[in-house]
Formats: C-alpha cells, sequence, structure tokens
C-alpha cells in the first residue's frame, strides 16, 4: 500500500516507531558514546527524549498540531547533546511546516531541508562527523527526491540508504571516532530512529506501535563515566521558561560558561546543555533571562575518578545539608546529593547552582522566602544504581529525620537494591554538626571498612554530637512555618533571641533565650564551658548565615574553652540557611 501523505495521527506514531528503535539500540548507543566526551550516555539521553514524547504528546488530526506537541515534549525530556539536538531539528520542522491536515513528499522534503538549519543554530561550534551532519546529509536526500517519490515509504527507503552511508563516513570526518574505530553515537541514533519511522510506514499498521513499551521502559540515568582529562568539570541543563525569551542573549550566557554548549526551543520556552566550571554564575546569571526550570548539574570528575578508581570499598553518600569543606568531601570521593531549592518560581541546585553567598544576596536584596524541596526518588536510584556497580556496598547518612522526610525517600530507594550492601544511617543533624559526623567517621574509613563497622561508627558519632543555633529573628522560622505567627510576633516585640537545638531525635527544640544577641552570645559561652567540664570536646565547628564576624568571634572564644582550633568555618548550606534566617550562627559541638 502506497502511502501518498502523513496525517497527524501517521506523524504521531511514526515518532514512536522511531522511539522504539533508539531504546532498542541503547545499550549500544552508550557503548560507543566517545564524543564530545566519552561519558557513556547517549544512548540514555535519546531513549529519554523519546520516552518524553510518548508520555506528553498527544495525535491531533493536522500535522501542525501533533509536530507542535511531539516538539514540545521533545524539549521537555531533552537530555545532552543529542537529546537537544534532534529536539531543536523537530522544533525547526513544527515551524516549517504549515497548517496543512496532510502533507505531501513534495512538502515534506522542503521542510526537514529548511529545519536542519535550527539544528545547527543551536550550537556554539557546530561539528562536522557528528548527529548533525547525518540529519543534513538525510534531510538534503530527501529534499532532493522530494517530487521523484510521491510515497513515503520509497522516499524514506532511499533516503535510509544515504544515512547509512553517511553514518559510516563519520570517522572520516572526526578524529576522536577514527581512533575509537566508532561511529558517532548520536548520528547513529537517529539511524536508529529513521528505520523505526521507515517501518512503521512500511508495515502501516499500529498494533506495535501503540503498545505501551516506550511508556514502561525503565533505565537508569547512568552518571557520566568519562575515562580522560575533563577540562570542564560539570555537565549542566536547564530549562527556562518564559515570554519572549531572548534566545539569541540565553546563547551567549550558556556559551561563554564553557563549552559543548547548545540551546534551543522557541519564545516561551529553552533548553540549554553546557559543561561548565561554574555552574552558579551561569544559573544566576540565566534566573533574570526567564524562569529556571529542571536543573542538573552532574560533577563528571567525580564520576569518572569513581569509575576508574573508587578510593575504598564503601561508598559514603550524604545530602547538601551536611556542611564540610569541599576539599575534604572530593579528597574521600564522597557524594552529596543536592536539595532542590524554590526561589519563586526558579528551581536551583543546593551548593551547585546555587551558592549560599548568592542565596543571602537575594535573601537580602528582595525579601524572598526560598523554599527547600527532596531530591527526585530517580536522582537518588541512579547514583545507588552507579555506585554498586564500583563499590562493595554503600553507606548514606542523611539529615536528621526529624527535620526533613529526605530519610524515609532515600530508604524506600534503597529498597530496590535489596541484593546490593546499602545502609541509611539517620544523623539526627544538619549543616556542621552534620559534617562534624563526617569529618570524624572519615578519619575511620580505613581502619573501619566493613559496612556495619562504619554504621554503628557514624550512630555512635551521631550520638557525641551537639548543635546550639544562634538566631537573630525568627522571622524566616514564621514564614517557614516553623514557629507560629503569634509566638513569632511576641518574640519580636519582647525582643527574644532563642537558641535552638536538637533532641536525640534529631527534632528542633529551644535550649534557651535571650533579650538581645549580646546575652545569647554569652549563654552560649556558658553552656559550652559547661559541657567542656562534664565531657571533653574533640572538635567543634561554625556555621553562619552571611554572618562571619560573629562565627569567627565564636570560635576565638570556644578556643580559649576547650584549647582546640576550629576545624571549619562555612557559610550554612542554602538549604539551611533559608529555613534559620540571616544572622543565625550554628556552633557545632563533637565530643570525645
Amino acid at each position: 500500500m502506497k502511502i501518498k501523505y502523513l496525517d497527524g495521527r501517521r506523524l504521531y506514531f511514526a515518532f514512536l516507531a522511531g522511539g522504539k528503535a533508539i531504546i532498542k539500540d541503547l545499550a549500544y548507543l552508550n557503548r560507543i558514546n566517545v564524543f564530545p566526551v566519552p561519558d557513556g550516555d547517549t544512548g540514555t539521553n535519546l531513549a529519554s527524549t523519546m520516552k518524553a514524547i510518548a508520555e506528553q504528546a498527544r495525535p491531533a488530526r493536522s500535522v501542525r498540531e501533533s509536530l507542535n506537541s511531539i516538539a514540545e515534549a521533545a524539549l521537555t525530556g531533552a537530555r545532552g547533546n543529542s537529546g537537544l539536538i534532534f529536539a531543536q531539528f523537530i522544533y525547526g520542522l513544527s515551524k516549517e511546516l504549515g497548517n496543512e491536515i496532510r502533507v505531501s513528499t513534495a512538502r515534506f522534503g522542503e521542510s526537514v531541508r529548511n529545519a536542519v538549519r535550527y539544528a545547527y543554530n543551536s550550537i556554539a561550534h557546530p561539528q562536522e562527523g557528528t548527529m548533525l551532519t547525518l540529519i543534513r546529509e538525510w534531510a538534503e536526500e530527501v529534499y532532493q527526491n522530494r517530487h521523484r517519490f510521491a510515497d513515503y515509504h520509497e522516499l524514506l527507503h532511499h533516503s535510509l540508504e544515504r544515512a547509512r552511508h553517511a553514518l559510516q563516513e563519520t570517522p572520516k570526518k572526526l578524529a576522536v571516532l577514527r581512533k575509537a574505530g566508532v561511529v558517532d553515537a548520536g548520528a547513529k541514533g537517529f539511524v536508529d530512529f529513521i528505520e523505526g519511522v521507515a517501518h512503521f510506514i512500511r508495515q502501516g499498521s499500529l498494533k506495535n506501535v501503540m503498545s505501551r513499551e516506550l511508556l514502561e521502559i525503565e533505565f537508569q540515568e547512568t552518571p557520566h563515566k568519562v575515562k580522560e582529562d575533563i577540562p570542564y568539570r560539570y555537565c549542566t541543563e536547564a530549562m527556562l521558561l518564559g515570554q519572549n525569551l531572548d534566545l539569541t542573549r540565553i546563547k551567549e550566557v550558556v556559551v561563554q560558561a564553557g563549552d559543548s554548549a547548545i540551546v534551543g526551543g522557541s519564545e516561551t520556552r529553552a533548553r540549554f546543555h553546557v559543561h561548565t566550571n561554574h555552574p552558579a554564575e551561569l544559573f544566576y546569571a540565566l534566573k533574570d533571562l526567564g524562569t529556571v526550570v529542571q536543573p542538573k548539574a552532574e560533577d563528571m570528575k567525580l564520576q569518572a575518578e569513581i569509575s576508574l578508581k573508587p578510593k575504598s570499598r564503601v561508598a559514603l553518600v550524604v545530602d547538601s545539608s551536611c556542611d564540610l569543606p569541599a576539599e575534604i568531601l572530593e579528597r574521600n570521593q564522597v557524594v552529596v546529593i543536592p536539595f532542590p531549592i524554590n526561589i519563586g518560581q526558579n528551581v536551583f541546585l543546593d551548593k551547585l547552582t546555587i551558592t549560599p553567598d548568592k542565596l543571602y544576596q537575594l535573601m537580602r536584596q528582595e525579601e524572598i522566602l526560598p523554599q527547600s524541596a527532596q531530591p527526585s526518588p530517580k536522582t537518588i536510584e541512579n547514583w545507588l544504581s552507579f555506585l554498586s556497580s564500583h563499590y562493595e556496598a554503600i553507606l548514606v547518612l542523611t539529615i536528621s529525620s526529624g527535620l526533613s522526610g529526605y530519610h524515609n525517600l532515600v530508604k524506600k530507594a534503597a529498597e530496590k537494591f535489596a541484593d546490593k550492601k546499602v545502609r541509611v544511617v539517620d544523623s539526627r543533624h544538619l549543616s556542621g554538626s552534620f559534617g562534624l559526623i563526617v569529618e570524624r567517621l572519615l578519619q575511620h574509613w580505613s581502619e573501619a571498612p566493613d559496612l556495619d563497622e562504619l554504621a554503628s561508627l557514624a550512630e555512635e558519632l551521631a550520638g557525641k554530637t551537639e548543635l546550639l543555633v544562634d538566631i537573630r529573628t525568627l522571622k524566616y522560622l514564621v514564614r517557614g512555618g516553623r514557629v507560629s505567627p503569634a509566638r513569632g510576633l511576641l518574640a519580636k516585640l519582647l525582643n527574644i533571641k532563642p537558641i535552638i537545638t536538637l533532641n536525640e531525635e534529631g527534632k528542633a527544640v529551644a535550649a534557651g533565650k535571650s533579650f538581645s544577641r549580646k546575652q545569647n552570645f554569652k549563654k552560649i559561652l556558658k553552656m559550652i564551658r559547661e559541657k567542656q567540664q562534664q565531657r571533653p570536646i574533640h572538635s567543634f565547628s561554625l556555621v553562619h548565615v552571611g554572618d562571619p564576624q560573629r562565627a569567627e568571634a565564636y570560635a576565638r572564644e570556644i578556643e580559649k574553652i576547650c584549647g582546640k582550633k576550629a576545624s571549619f568555618i562555612l557559610d550554612a548550606s542554602p538549604v539551611v540557611g533559608v529555613h534559620n534566617g540571616l544572622g543565625s550562627v550554628g556552633i557545632c559541638l563533637s565530643y570525645e
């Protein structure tokens, strides 16, 4: 049966058929991925993009309506270079096609050729021998034969041969492919897609395409496995939403941030991908150009080190509420899962795409109330899957379950890895006191490599650790719902300055109060002197929310009491600062 036109439904199911072909080839695409970095995720990225189309796009009577739905879904679900290039090409196709109910081969040929420039324009430095080349040469072949073949089956079959030939030529155009002895993974993925579409057009049956395979497939979005030096550390992506987005300006900002830069989308939604060393600066600049959502910033350097040479038999995972100097975490290959931070409608990742100084600056300038959220279960599962392939066991320490539901979320995720050795321990702390537990635990890591011993030691150290928080104002605790407005008003009227601590269950309780910050300072130091007499202080640290001078003043006085210098003085992580408020100081004590 000849297919002389495409309508909206036929086009929609053709895309699903192409998506199924990509997913079938997912593992191979990941394996041959060497450009732009050999991070082994091209198949996963393309599969994620196609799954988004299956989940979100809806068929319509007209080609234009169906394609608009597909293009929007592709952009929303696009991952990595390959996914975004594909999504931008589809967006270009949706712009180039008119409002026809049906599209002939001649009209289709003109549209795919014109759509190629959208893919090229999305990339800062287009590289031949990649998916771009494959799309261009395939589209040109379709265009050249648009009048010769009035049957879509014949047109696609003929153009597919050109695509396969172009795929085999990619190593000749890109030295890194030639050296590795592979074709370009993204280009291969596009050929898979065209093969799936061509097969569907030839069969003309919806039976297999309409199965729920695309929706039901589960694949781990595996962290990067780069096997060479990494000039740019973070693989960064996000979506920008708005009206009349300035794509040119967005692209300028993204390109300046690093390499492998791609920006695609429309005037109302744009997605970017870039490898950068400064994701926080990038996101801070982009927040004024649109609403930032779906942020991602993966540490390729850490992932590569873990893949190539894990430093121990047990992996250690914490969350971003744990405040400890970055060099300690990096030196010991500690994985930090970030909490999302919502600032207005913008979504940031704690410590990765928003830093404490930038957050506190916004809090001062705009009187905003950021809100913290929990990482997605998928994020946790992806990390556990990755780490379980490189370590014998995994120990996860979490923020106090008395302060967040994150602990239970991790425990639920860990249940899916029943065949692996995964232990989840409630630290019953946060911020600097959480950091002190991890610091002391790492000192014994090589001595006690057994997972059960490390978990028991972590719980023991949690019981030896204490946190006292000098609160400047209850305003933020009231706004966050942790203190009632009536109590907040009374405290303001009486100028009450509370001292907060964590009880044995890790819940926040009052440890005292004063009527001035000066009195609070004296009272807390008195409490520490009494505690030092009861049991010696092993180590201490200070964390603060935009008040380093007060933290340093505490450090000097506590050093006089215990004869030891502070282990560290840090800005509290944003996820901690948004609840305790500007001016707060956390005094963190670990006992012998």
